[in-house]
């Protein structure tokens, strides 16, 4: 990811592809392997909140005890990106931000010490593939590196919950 390259990985929540949300050029692979408009935003996961801080000009109160108290993957659309890849932040300039928890996802996110993209490994329009098995050889073709571990775990994952939080604290919920 260091050098641009785009993963095949699990996440705390369905198998993702990801690579470094700040490199455009990386940015861009991902949209042309899940054959998406770049119109549409990407999650991207962190492994702390104070992370979060250094992508979003400001982060609302609210969302702070909304990440506490969540007790299932929790996807915050915040306005205000920043430091970011301009292709990673959709068109109102806003963001979504994951702090993820499982051990694969949270270390790789600590060790790249960067903020990681996340998007489903699917072709755009198709199913979330649920498990490792249920990944498309064309996606698997299509990124520089799989991530060997829980490729045979067979509990059926389900994405994150999103919610987008106004700077004035309002709360929508986008996906429970």
């Amino acid at each position: 990811m260091q050098a641009g390259g785009v993963i095949l990985y699990p996440t705390d929540t369905i198998w993702g592809l990801g690579c470094d949300a700040t490199n455009p050029e990386a940015v861009k692979r991902i949209y042309e392997i899940k054959k998406r408009v770049d119109s549409k935003a990407l999650i991207l996961l962190v492994d702390k909140d104070v992370k979060i801080q250094f992508y979003v000009d400001e982060v609302p109160e609210i969302a702070w005890t909304l990440l506490e108290v969540a007790d299932k993957p929790l996807t915050v659309i915040y306005d205000g990106a920043r430091n970011l890849a301009p292709n990673v932040i959709a068109e109102d300039g806003s963001v979504g931000i994951r702090i993820t928890k499982e051990p694969f996802s949270h270390k790789l996110c600590e060790r790249f010490r960067k903020a990681i993209v996340s998007t489903s490994a699917n072709i755009s329009g198709e199913l979330s593939p649920r498990t490792f098995a249920e990944i498309s050889q064309e996606i698997k073709d299509s990124v520089d590196y799989i991530v060997g571990y829980r490729q045979e775990d067979t509990k059926q994952a389900a994405p994150s919950g999103i919610i987008k939080i106004g700077k004035s604290g309002t709360v929508k919920v986008i996906r429970e």
